[in-house]
């Protein structure tokens, strides 16, 4: 199912109604579910290579965490927080200032990702080093969570439970 952006993000407390809680495609939500948000959040950095190794291994630590826990939510957004940190991490390295659409995005687009008919800006011609490591960094973390045995298992029970 897709992510529901017309829930309360603001109140809501996905920790207690997981049964709201929408896998979705990517990293939809991630700067959204809370308590979640909160924790993980600050963690998160990829200015470079020293920023992101240490990151990525706080977010995974968090992730196992969430799995020990029997806390997919968690998990899952924990894996979130990592793709996110390797897709950040690769568009600031193409664009300058990871600004990757011209334009501001459409009003009823806002929080969804996409062009949504705005121009690619020209890539830069040689990409930002730092940041083509650090994306490195996170796809290597980001492939192990996402292949994880028990993530998986508890993935496919979450779907099973609720459908989402």
């Amino acid at each position: 199912m897709p992510f529901d952006y017309a829930l309360d993000f603001v109140t809501l407390d996905f920790r207690q109604h997981p049964e709201l809680y929408r896998v979705g495609r990517g990293e939809q939500g991630v700067l959204l579910v809370q308590p979640y948000k909160g924790e993980i959040l600050p963690l998160w950095r990829f200015k470079d290579a020293a920023a992101a190794t240490e990151s990525s291994e706080a977010i995974y630590g968090l992730f196992e965490a969430y799995l020990k826990a029997h806390d997919f939510v968690g998990a899952d957004m924990a894996r979130k927080f990592i793709q996110m940190g390797f897709t950040r991490a690769r568009r600031y390295a193409n664009h300058q200032g990871g600004k990757k659409y011209a334009g501001p995005v459409p009003a009823d687009k806002k929080g969804q990702s996409g062009a949504h008919g705005r121009a690619e800006l020209p890539r830069n011609p040689h990409p930002d080093v730092d940041k083509v490591e650090a994306a490195a960094i996170f796809k290597r973390t980001w492939d192990r969570a996402k292949t994880n045995p028990e993530y998986l298992r508890q993935k496919a029970a979450f779907v099973e439970k609720y459908g989402k």
